[in-house]
């Protein structure tokens, strides 16, 4: 590249980062600023890795700053690392710190990481695909880096965004309130800068760059129709469980391992998630079917086909994905009955939770409540939970507990 048509791009892209926007403010956890180590941060695109960034800033009285989406950087190759790095000593010779927004678009990236972090300089990078903490840091970056993932808004950070206050003391106005905001949430989803436009047809073509862009077009796959309809009916499907050779047949694919693949792919550009049975041997778990749960309930109501949404597995979707922000292992469970989750740590099954949109029906509380309870028995747990949209109730059944609460409620602990 041009020497000075970088400095030009490097000096207005901070510029463009250093202005005050009016965000939410994501937690930051402590050990990203303490530590001197390689901080990497992934997530979806657009969920707020650059905002994170910017707060992250703050932190430092001098830094230098560059984001490789810019088109502008079509042409930027690995070798033009070290004419970057005279940019910035340029520019900002005493930087403490050092900002690299989407670097796994250049290739070779860790390499030029690892020489700032062997100079004693503290690096952050964000990615929007988990293959920037497989291959490329297991080769070159073990042991020198830590890693946060980004989420779109939880329901806590939507709340705070709409300017709703949480009271110590959640009075029946609350509540009602507080159940009218879940439906939005649910409606629209969590996705910054989706909440801020207000066009949430945006969402829509937030899927497409995903699709294309982190992808079509890195992974230059071929068979885009196939993939596409994969694509499409995981997310008319979220909360329901899959088989590889089950979609195979269903879709025409050609194999198993193909179908795997592509799946594999989604998640690695963090769009679905899959859940495995639980069962101590692992091999049976990888057998076993997957359940399957995509990143932001908008983005399943703006893109799945209508006509498959159901109120009871985007609330369990959206369950799912907060689990995953406390940072649980998560499975599930299936055997004469159902339990949507289970959560594991150490070697131990430790909480069993059921997720249904209403008890209303007679039918549906004894199917709900037998499936926790089976759960329960099989772990030996004294407690388990059931979130609905807005029953309330505790239940000693056989000495054990179940907590009926409203979802709102479970996800604003912690």
């Amino acid at each position: 590249m041009d020497k000075n048509r970088l400095k030009e791009i490097v000096l207005e892209q901070k510029e463009s980062f250093q202005r005050d926007f009016e965000v939410v403010q994501r937690k930051i956890p402590k050990k990203i600023i303490e530590s001197a180590k390689i901080t990497v941060v992934t997530g979806i695109r657009r969920c707020g890795k650059s905002t994170l960034l910017r707060q992250i800033a703050k932190f430092y009285n001098s830094y230098n700053y560059i984001n490789f989406e810019d088109e502008r950087l079509l042409d930027f190759h690995f070798g033009d690392f070290n004419l970057l790095l005279e940019v910035f000593m340029e520019l900002n010779e005493d930087a403490e710190a050092f900002f690299f927004d989407e670097i796994q678009n250049i290739s070779g990236w860790e390499r030029f990481c690892r020489r700032l972090f062997t100079d004693g300089h503290k690096l952050f990078v964000t990615g929007s695909n988990a293959n920037l903490l497989s291959s490329e840091i297991a080769t070159s970056l073990t042991g020198r880096n830590i890693h946060t993932e980004l989420f779109p808004f939880s329901f806590r950070e939507f709340l705070e965004y709409k300017g709703v206050k949480l009271k110590e003391t959640i009075l029946t106005k609350d509540r009602a309130k507080l159940s009218r905001m879940l439906e939005e949430y649910i409606t629209f989803g969590g996705f910054p800068e989706i909440l801020k436009s207000g066009d949430y047809q945006e969402l829509n073509q937030l899927y497409q760059d995903i699709l294309i862009k982190d992808l079509i077009v890195r992974l230059q796959i071929r068979d885009v129709k196939d993939f596409r309809e994969l694509s499409l009916y995981l997310l008319s499907n979220v909360a329901k469980k899959i088989s590889f050779n089950n979609l195979k047949n269903l879709l025409n694919f050609s194999s198993a391992s193909k179908v795997k693949n592509y799946v594999d792919a989604l998640g690695e550009a963090f769009l679905f998630f899959t859940v495995s049975k639980y069962d101590p041997s692992v091999k049976k778990q990888i057998r076993n079917e997957k359940k399957i749960y995509c990143i932001d309930s908008g983005l399943i109501n703006a893109t799945a086909f209508r006509f498959s949404r159901e109120e009871g597995r985007i609330l369990e979707n959206i369950v799912f994905l907060e689990l995953k922000r406390r940072g649980k292992e998560i499975f599930y469970e299936e055997d004469k009955t159902e339990c949507d989750f289970l959560i594991k740590e150490g070697l131990n099954i430790t909480a069993a939770i059921q997720v249904s949109v209403s008890l209303a029906d007679e039918a549906t509380r004894q199917r709900e409540i037998n499936g926790l309870l089976d759960a329960m028995k099989k772990y030996d747990l004294p407690d388990g939970l059931l979130l609905t949209k807005g029953a309330a109730e505790d239940l000693l059944i056989e000495e054990r507990r179940i907590k009926i609460m409203p979802a709102w409620a479970f996800l604003l602990e912690g």
